[in-house]
């Protein structure tokens, strides 16, 4: 069984990576709204962003693009700027360097010293499509250089679980805030109004083109929730995110006798199993909002359980 602390490690170094390409893709997308001029209220959209990352928008005011973007990007003291979870994965990575490839750490290196030598007066004055893009880009390439140089054993599972579940809880998230603003009441007609924000909901995923070769351009609501929940062979979606999360862990328990690893395979079961026999229709009837946010809690429960099975676990418990 691998040591609790390199476990840890790779789990949290995956996270951190997840979570700035998604901030970066959110600024991306918000930055080229604004140049829509329609919405008479350009702060909502602030606001539904400053959500979907769990931040306060008192203490991030949304009438000012530049602060916004400043801080959720190079603003070290906020755990969510791109720039402390960029720092924050290399740093983890720096205490496992014997467990990851060299071509990992230089990838990672590089993103961090792009980022570190920028600032948000070259970026804003300049292109700041072109830097975000290459922040996805450079997450992006870690994670293929990851599958291509890094032994698929338990170290590279705990990556996968850590990639997944920040995955899987940030669609949550974005697609439970969406709804909750834009309301469900034409659930399957096509939409008329605001477009552009059901467009950007789909490109926040990544997902507008393939959501297209599946339904075509008609958006409907119904037909968008079925793609970002319940999609299996599309990356973003809440569907495929769980599915590699399971299987990620059942490979991890196959190496231990412990009962808590157990404990977790059941509830990633539990969960894949939410996903895999679920129908939009009676998601809805049963309440949009209450399955996602159910679905955030069984993630958590997801992470808690596997700090306790893996971290913070009794030594005696594991079979030698």
């Amino acid at each position: 069984m691998m040591l609790s602390r390199v476990a840890d490690t790779l789990y949290w170094l995956s996270r951190y990576l997840e979570r700035a390409e998604h901030t970066a893709r959110l600024l991306d997308l918000q930055l080229h709204l604004m140049l829509d001029q329609t919405d008479a209220n350009p702060g909502a959209r602030w606001e539904r962003m400053l959500a979907n990352i769990h931040l306060d928008s008192a203490l991030v005011p949304v009438d000012d693009p530049y602060d916004i973007t400043h801080s959720l990007t190079f603003d070290v003291a906020n755990d969510s700027s791109i720039l402390a979870c960029i720092s924050a994965a290399r740093e983890n990575a720096r205490h496992v360097r014997e467990q990851i490839s060299s071509e990992m750490w230089e990838q990672l290196n590089r993103l961090y010293f792009q980022i570190k030598s920028s600032n948000i007066d070259l970026i804003w004055n300049d292109q700041p499509h072109e830097f975000f893009g290459s922040v996805k880009e450079g997450v992006h390439l870690f994670q293929g250089i990851t599958d291509s140089t890094m032994s698929n054993g338990e170290g590279w599972r705990f990556i996968q679980v850590g990639r997944y579940i920040e995955r899987a809880s940030m669609i949550a998230r974005l697609v439970d805030v969406h709804y909750r603003y834009f309301g469900i009441a034409n659930l399957h007609e096509t939409v008329k109004t605001s477009f552009l924000e059901w467009v950007g909901l789909l490109k926040a995923c990544t997902a507008y083109e393939a959501y297209c070769k599946v339904y075509t351009a008609n958006l409907r609501p119904a037909t968008i929730a079925e793609f970002l929940i319940l999609n299996a062979e599309f990356p973003h979606t809440l569907r495929f995110s769980v599915d590699r999360i399971y299987e990620a862990l059942q490979a991890i328990a196959n190496t231990t006798e412990s009962k808590r690893a157990k404990h977790v395979n059941r509830l990633a079961g539990r969960l894949d199993a939410m996903l895999d026999y679920g129908q939009v229709d009676e998601i809805v009837t049963g309440g949009l909002h209450q399955f996602l946010e159910e679905i955030q809690m069984q993630c958590t429960h997801i992470h808690n359980a596997i700090t306790s099975a893996y971290i913070v676990y009794p030594a005696d418990e594991f079979v030698s």
